[in-house]
């Protein structure tokens, strides 16, 4: 069913390539975007929204996200990126299909209500994806109203089989637990993905496939490149997580004899529709290279912090030339969904590198990598991330009657540096209200937690030994891993280097 018309009438238009405010009508017709401008007339029996009260600006867009982590959220503390891969059989283990679309629906909701319109969701699925759950993952966010790129994360190896030694630590009495989680041959893996991408039948104008071999050390080259073969004989996007820990960074220079980077390079990984999640040990070359290819780094300030991994050199990424989109990553590793703290965090974590402002990031790059960014990485530039007649008609509406806007003096600042949520008003996703007054329009949140907390409960019951082997290895797993990411390593990502007596 096509949505009526709407226009909204004297809004307060903010987006990065125009920061300075001013009071605009937008019409929108078919789920696009057909006009900008003042005083816009307006075609009969048309949706009339006044906005004179609200800022408006274009839907923000999480370049990188994992749904499955939704029901995991707050199930650790202090993690390392390791730490929280050894304890993916505990926090995902056991799901039905039904649990995993509900994990999709709880971060889906938590995305829109927070101005969030669209996605890259690398949703993961052991011991392989299947139809049935990417199928129902795809379902989850249509239900709620959301735009995602789907990119189920495949891999060939097991977190333990993919660092060198780990498994030589693991005692006897353990390594059923370790060998437990072996993944499906990898014939299997792309023979799902081949069968998903040739007869996907969901809605491909909101909601599409990506193809995601999930680290590259994680995979053998010979998967890699299938995997990419695969991606560009259907036109899906590339997504891999790339240089996102230190450990991750040494692992590939002593198994590749260079950078990762540098190896997706020789394998022919690297080009437009490839997007690096975190990229926070790239080194000056792998950002040239990762330029010369066109490619995109998806940078997710909070959890690149959370998990001790250091502090992406973001403004180095972009002056290199390379495309840079704005994530969250998952609830299970940030903590929160919110694009607005996204933002702030990609500000303030360029600024902690030092006191030179001109290796900050301004607040208008910061917004623009969570908007137009962000759609190149999923592939949809030029469709949404702006408000301009012809886009896709994703938008959010702020109302200026939140203390976040009282006084309004820098739109741009304040929509980087103070928005975090509280403000949204009412969310558009192709022309349809999903969020009107800052509720969901779609989905029964009282019903939804009454859903959640049955299931976590029921997960924790099917998890408990599953928990029980995971802290046990966690011991291991932080013995080990920091003696690599102790090793010396040509660059320096952490905020300190030295411990303060």
């Amino acid at each position: 069913m096509v949505a009526r018309p709407v226009c909204i009438k004297g809004g307060t238009l903010v987006q990065p390539d125009a920061p300075r405010p001013e009071r605009i009508d937008i019409l929108v017709q078919e789920g696009r975007i057909a006009a900008v401008g003042r005083d816009l007339a307006a075609p009969p029996e048309t949706e009339i929204v006044d906005a004179s009260e609200f800022i408006v600006h274009p839907g923000l867009i999480n370049a990188h996200v994992h749904s499955h982590g939704g029901l995991a959220k707050g199930m650790g503390d202090l993690w390392t990126l390791e730490l929280l891969l050894n304890g993916g059989p505990a926090m995902n283990g056991g799901r039905s299909v039904e649990d995993k679309a509900l994990s999709a629906t709880l971060s889906a909701a938590e995305m829109l209500l927070k101005g969030c319109t669209a996605c890259y969701d690398l949703m993961v699925e052991f011991p392989a994806p299947s139809r049935e759950g990417v199928e129902a993952v795809a379902d989850a966010y249509a239900a709620v109203g959301m735009r995602a790129v789907l990119a189920p994360m495949v891999a060939d190896r097991s977190f333990f089989q993919a660092i060198p030694g780990l498994r030589d630590q693991v005692p006897q009495e353990l390594l059923g637990a370790v060998d437990s989680q072996q993944l499906a041959p990898a014939g299997d893996t792309l023979g799902i993905l081949k069968s998903l991408l040739q007869t996907w039948t969901r809605d491909r104008r909101n909601v599409i496939l990506g193809v995601a071999p999930t680290i590259p050390h994680h995979c053998s080259d010979e998967f890699m490149v299938r995997a990419a073969r695969l991606a560009r004989e259907h036109g899906a996007g590339l997504h891999m997580h790339l240089s996102e820990s230190k450990v991750q960074a040494v692992i590939g220079m002593e198994l590749y004899g260079k950078t990762a980077t540098a190896h997706l390079a020789d394998l022919g990984i690297l080009g437009p529709d490839f997007t690096a999640a975190h990229g926070v040990w790239l080194d000056r070359d792998d950002m040239k290279l990762l330029a010369d290819h066109g490619s995109s780094v998806a940078h997710n300030p909070a959890s690149n912090m959370r998990l001790g991994n250091g502090i992406a050199n973001s403004r180095a990424i972009l002056d290199t030339g390379v495309n840079l989109g704005l994530g969250t990553d998952g609830s299970q590793c940030s903590d929160s969904l919110n694009m607005y703290e996204a933002m702030r965090l990609a500000s303030l974590s360029s600024k902690a590198r030092g006191p030179n402002t001109g290796h900050w990031l301004t607040t208008v790059e910061a917004a623009r990598a969570a908007t137009t960014g962000s759609a190149r990485a999923l592939g949809l530039d030029g469709k949404i991330g702006k408000i301009e007649a012809g886009y896709r008609a994703d938008l959010v509406m702020l109302r200026l009657t939140s203390p976040n806007w009282m006084p309004l003096n820098n739109a741009i600042n304040q929509l980087v540096h103070i928005e975090d949520g509280t403000a949204v008003s009412d969310v558009m996703v192709d022309g349809e209200w999903v969020v009107r007054q800052g509720r969901l329009t779609r989905l029964d949140l009282p019903k939804l937690r009454r859903h959640v907390e049955d299931t976590r409960a029921r997960l924790a019951d099917i998890n408990a030994e599953r928990s029980d082997n995971c802290e046990r290895l966690a011991v291991i797993v932080n013995r080990f891993c920091p003696c690599i990411a102790s090793r010396p390593y040509h660059i320096d990502r952490f905020a300190a280097t030295a411990v303060e007596q």
